[in-house]
């Protein structure tokens, strides 16, 4: 059997493919998100599935994912073999409830980020009207209107 030796990367040269500091790289290295190995030297190399894990985290970070959804989510696919369509595709699927969760709150947020939000600070002139005697602290903390309670309720 022929072994095939599969390219790889130097740190530098998939900070400059991923558009991220190498500083950013080592970092989801120490914390699990990415791996690669080392020549003889300790000088790090990367295969080339490394990128499009880095892009992902990236897209992950803007949406609002912490890190430890996202480890979670890449240590689902396979470490040995570079993820096929099928794999990101169990990924994403997994992930499509978390995401339109977020983008409900984000469409709230747009919304009704102007008027009361529920949080109990009865600053606004609304909150006499919305939230008398702070009675939106009874249903828990934080911006209860924005969260999806009802002012009437």
């Amino acid at each position: 059997m022929v072994e095939v030796k599969r390219r790889t990367f130097t740190v530098g040269e998939v900070a400059a493919r991923a558009g991220v500091a190498t500083s950013a790289l080592r970092f989801y290295e120490a914390n699990g998100l990415i791996s690669g190995d080392r020549t003889d030297a300790g000088h790090r190399r990367y295969h080339a599935d490394v990128l499009r894990r880095v892009g992902f985290i990236k897209v992950a970070q803007r949406v609002g994912l912490s890190l430890d959804e996202i480890k979670t989510a890449l240590d689902s696919l396979p470490a040995r073999r570079t993820p096929t369509r099928k794999d990101w595709a169990r990924l994403a699927a997994s992930w499509q409830p978390i995401l339109d969760e977020r983008i409900a709150l984000l469409e709230a947020m747009k919304d009704k980020l102007d008027g009361c939000i529920g949080c109990g600070c009865l600053s606004l002139d609304t909150c006499a009207l919305y939230n008398p005697s702070d009675t939106a602290a009874d249903r828990g903390a934080g911006p209860r209107f924005l969260l999806g309670d009802s002012p009437s309720a």
